[in-house]
């Protein structure tokens, strides 16, 4: 049975109007700036797809209409219509001879101008500042990039699993959580990851991932932190430590693409040098294990010992030898989380490994094979000094049916911080979360 009708717009979008040079078209949208001299006006117009110039002159459209476009200020909304005219001189080609406007609703002071303003002041206004081309294009980036994680997981079968934000203990027995008092009676954690439901997922059904934010209460006002971001976190029956980093290289690989594909006017707008992830965008990647990463940090000088995890500084270092994202394998096992798989013949290092982003941003993916024998993983558990109880659920998928099995997890804002050349975290998600930004 089909649904009756259908979802139609009686207006044109602005990203659309290259297609419709020499006819008339009906666009809303609101003014992002306007000009006027003589008897001519210069509106450039934005409706959330694209921007666009309307120009609107006194012998066209009326003594009324020109002065209603005259006196239009930023954040104005309105409907006009008129028809689209090749422009070569603008960035996308076309501008519309206006015939006639509409204003829908007038604005006073509205409080961003052009001159230059403060990163506090524009988060302080951040409800405003999505409205303008960086935070626009930034965040057009971040949705095609959503889209084209669940689609390459789509296309390979697996399905998304969704996990409890509220978590009864740490996943990875660290004590950067944010505590929620229940009803006053019980003490819960906001999820660091969904790592642990996303394992009872792939033993039910075979490949799944887990999609949505998590909470780290670091006390950090460094560029790399947020107290609320997003993870991608796939898990896989049946899949091993190298399976599991090719996964990892196939998706970089498949977003890079896909953003140079579907977002090159957004790249250009932030500036945004495609070079580097067109190369980023083709494997294979290198490959270093964690003793050879060692030893070029020694070589330069690092004052660095086996064990040791790799800070901001190294992780940099490292990346300036590459010019595509540096994996990062075979790890200690005393510098990672007790579910790792360690190796049958040395059980100093698990199979694990991260994902280093070139440029400088840093660690973007961990990732590595779990622990699947019952015994091993208990005492793992009890190592790390944690409560055997609180996983007692999570043992029980060794109990039954236990596997081999493997996943990662990938940062969505630093990752995109790196494609999108941000110099913070907070301009690749609509409201950040941070130590010391928690409004609006």
């Amino acid at each position: 049975m089909e649904c009756r009708g259908g979802y139609t717009e009686s207006m044109e979008s602005i990203n659309q109007l290259t297609t419709r040079i020499g006819e008339a078209v009906t666009v809303s949208g609101w003014i992002s700036g306007a000009r006027s001299s003589g008897q001519i006006a210069f509106l450039n117009l934005r409706d959330g797809t694209g921007f666009v110039q309307a120009v609107v002159t006194l012998d066209r459209v009326g003594e009324s209409v020109f002065n209603a476009a005259k006196d239009l200020t930023r954040e104005a909304s309105l409907v006009l219509q008129g028809t689209v005219q090749k422009d070569p001189r603008s960035p996308t080609g076309v501008e519309i001879s206006v015939s006639d406007l509409k204003v829908i609703s007038r604005t006073d002071n509205y409080p961003i101008t052009p001159k230059p303003h403060g990163p506090d002041f524009l988060f302080e206004s951040r409800h405003l500042h999505v409205r303008h081309r960086g935070p626009w294009a930034s965040l057009r980036i971040r949705d095609t990039f959503l889209r084209g994680l669940q689609d390459f997981f789509a296309e390979r079968g697996f399905i998304r699993f969704d996990t409890p934000i509220f978590m009864p203990t740490a996943v990875e027995g660290t004590s950067d959580l944010f505590a929620v008092d229940v009803f006053g009676n019980n003490e819960l954690y906001l999820s660091q990851s969904g790592q642990l439901y996303a394992e009872a997922g792939a033993l039910a059904h075979g490949k799944v991932y887990t999609l949505g934010p998590v909470f780290r209460a670091e006390k950090s006002k460094t560029r790399k932190h947020l107290l609320e971001f997003w993870m991608v976190e796939p898990e896989v029956a049946f899949l091993d430590h190298e399976g599991n980093m090719q996964l990892q290289e196939e998706l970089l690989c498949y977003l890079l693409n896909r953003i140079i594909e579907e977002r090159p006017e957004e790249l250009d707008i932030l500036q945004r040098e495609v070079g580097p992830l067109q190369t980023a965008a083709t494997g294979p990647y290198p490959r270093i294990s964690y003793d050879e990463a060692i030893n070029i940090l020694k070589k330069q000088n690092f004052a660095i010992s086996w064990g040791d995890d790799l800070g901001a500084p190294h992780e940099t270092a490292l990346s300036k030898l590459y010019d595509r994202p540096l994996i990062i394998k075979d790890w200690p096992t005393s510098s990672k989380a007790f579910y790792m798989e360690p190796f049958e013949n040395d059980a100093t290092r698990v199979k694990a490994n991260d994902v280093i982003a070139p440029e400088g941003y840093g660690e973007i993916i961990g990732g590595s094979q779990r622990i699947h024998d019952l015994d091993l993983l208990e005492s793992r558990i009890r190592e790390n000094n944690l409560p055997l109880d609180a996983f007692d659920w999570y043992l029980d998928l060794r109990r039954y049916g236990s596997v081999p099995h493997s996943g990662f997890g990938l940062g969505i804002e630093r990752t995109l911080a790196w494609v999108t050349g941000a110099s913070h975290l907070r301009d690749t998600i609509p409201f950040p979360r941070m130590l010391n930004r928690l409004y609006p």
